[in-house]
């Protein structure tokens, strides 16, 4: 496994983290969520990745009882604050109220003292920026978070909280956005502005839901088991991009994916970490041996001809719209 420094900071973290967005807590049972997490240790993987809305705050609880006996100083342990983890009006956010209350939550779940890294998980239009940033300060100076980052950000979002940050001396050096080979849509504004202010990247989906491993095929029924037919899953998130155009053009990545040396799951989280702005690529899964081939994406250098031709095969199905990158006008 290969470390990279997350942002500017001088915090290393591994190039492949382990996310459980739609796994622990719902779709996979604690003690195939463990197992998966002890195979992600036993690979390399120190940095992991969650938040306090994943499977109705029951992703951070699993997460924190399969770290249970691990050394806390060799591991990178993120998780996120935003959507509504409760019923009331302030239970959603980030106002002061919400994010003080939340890392609470957050830490007893997690069975930690502190997180590595506390990120806002959408902008929220409906708190000033400079309460939000106050509340993130009180965070880290109290010991509770070492880092803040935030997900899903604007390039003019991100660069005013991190004029706020600098004043209030705590150390912004991360966002969390989609990113792969064929959603590309933080490469305009969000990466130009993220090298500038020392904030790096730590993407989720690179394998686009699965789809950039070419195992849906044009014309055919998704696979059974496979997250496209299962709605507790991410069956939603994935249907935009089961399009026969998109699948014709992912199988043509197959011979490409051969000749590097390199299955088509170990090619698509290897083409996000070509992108030096790219601190680590969340991967997540559902048995042990799926880590097993993704790990072997840390490292790889793909070289200029291969990129080139990978932008030649999906250049007409990737989306580049950086007015994708947005957060709710409105709390949810």
């Amino acid at each position: 496994m290969e470390f990279r420094h997350l942002g500017r900071s001088g915090m290393l973290v591994s190039e492949i983290s382990y996310g459980n967005w739609i796994t622990h807590g719902s779709q996979v049972e604690a003690e195939q969520a463990t197992a998966c997490v002890h195979a992600a240790l036993d690979l390399g993987i120190t940095t992991f990745d969650t938040a306090d809305v994943y499977a109705g705050t029951r992703a951070e609880a699993v997460l924190g009882d399969a770290l249970k006996g691990q050394r806390r100083e060799g591991l990178e342990i993120f998780t996120k604050v935003y959507w509504p983890t409760g019923p009331g009006r302030n239970d959603r956010g980030l106002s002061r109220k919400h994010i003080l209350e939340s890392i609470n939550g957050s830490l007893r779940r997690l069975q930690t003292d502190y997180v590595d890294l506390y990120q806002a998980h959408r902008y929220d239009h409906a708190t000033p920026l400079e309460e939000t940033m106050q509340a993130f300060a009180d965070v880290v100076h109290s010991g509770k978070a070492h880092y803040i980052g935030v997900s899903e950000w604007r390039a003019d979002e991100i660069r005013a909280a991190a004029a706020l940050a600098k004043d209030l001396k705590i150390q912004l050096v991360s966002n969390q956005p989609q990113y792969s080979a064929l959603y590309r849509v933080i490469e305009a504004e969000v990466v130009p502005a993220s090298q500038e202010l020392g904030i790096g990247q730590i993407v989720w989906s690179p394998l686009a839901q699965g789809v950039l491993t070419g195992k849906y095929l044009p014309g055919q029924p998704p696979p059974a088991g496979s997250r496209a037919t299962d709605e507790k899953s991410g069956a939603g998130f994935i249907s935009v991009l089961l399009r026969d155009e998109v699948l014709t053009a992912v199988q043509q990545l197959k011979p490409l994916a051969e000749q590097a040396g390199l299955s088509m799951a170990q090619l698509g989280v290897a083409w996000v970490l070509q992108n030096p702005n790219v601190s680590s690529a969340i991967v997540g899964a559902t048995r042990p041996e799926q880590l097993q081939d993704n790990v072997k994406a840390s490292g790889v250098k793909l070289d200029a001809e291969l990129l080139k031709r990978i932008d030649e095969v999906l250049d007409p199905v990737v989306d580049r719209d950086p007015k994708r990158t947005q957060s709710p006008a409105q709390r949810p």
